[in-house]
């Protein structure tokens, strides 16, 4: 596997950085390769999907265990701090629009709106977990489609 391939890829699952950051990467190595962008496209939407999955599967399981460890208290506190007051404004569109708000928060590519943030958001607030996971994947999905049209036009600008 190619180098810029593999940063591409590991820019992804990072969170904050997602597929935001992971997808130019790898766009920019198949235009300069010649290869086809939809393969690689469809790996970093799945891989970003899977993120969800861990997230739910860490908080649900192992969260209220981490929270005996002095470390782990003070970060995941810092945190969640920080993410209150996203969680204030998305629960007073939840109330309004329900999970589409969810998708519209996700699938906006902005920093700090993606697939890691409206999993803690959805975990803060007790949202049902299958319908928090299906929102979550339409946001990547639209933040995705999104962002990959914005590589196309920058790389395409760059050159």
């Amino acid at each position: 596997m190619d180098l810029q391939i593999f940063i591409g890829l590991i820019l992804t699952v990072l969170p904050f950085i997602e597929l935001r950051g992971g997808l130019p990467v790898i766009v920019d190595y198949a235009i300069r390769n010649g290869q086809s962008i939809w393969p690689y496209f469809f790996i970093v939407v799945i891989l970003n999907i899977l993120v969800i999955l861990l997230i739910f599967m860490f908080f649900d399981l192992l969260h209220e265990v981490f929270m005996r460890m002095r470390w782990y208290q003070k970060f995941v506190g810092k945190v969640l701090a920080r993410l209150q007051k996203r969680v204030d404004r998305v629960k007073e569109r939840m109330d309004r629009w329900g999970y589409f708000a969810l998708i519209l928060f996700v699938g906006i590519p902005l920093p700090i709106t993606g697939a890691w943030s409206g999993s803690l958001i959805a975990w803060a607030l007790g949202l049902n977990r299958w319908k928090s996971f299906l929102a979550i994947s339409a946001g990547v999905v639209i933040a995705g489609l999104l962002v990959l049209f914005a590589s196309f036009g920058l790389l395409s600008w760059l050159n």
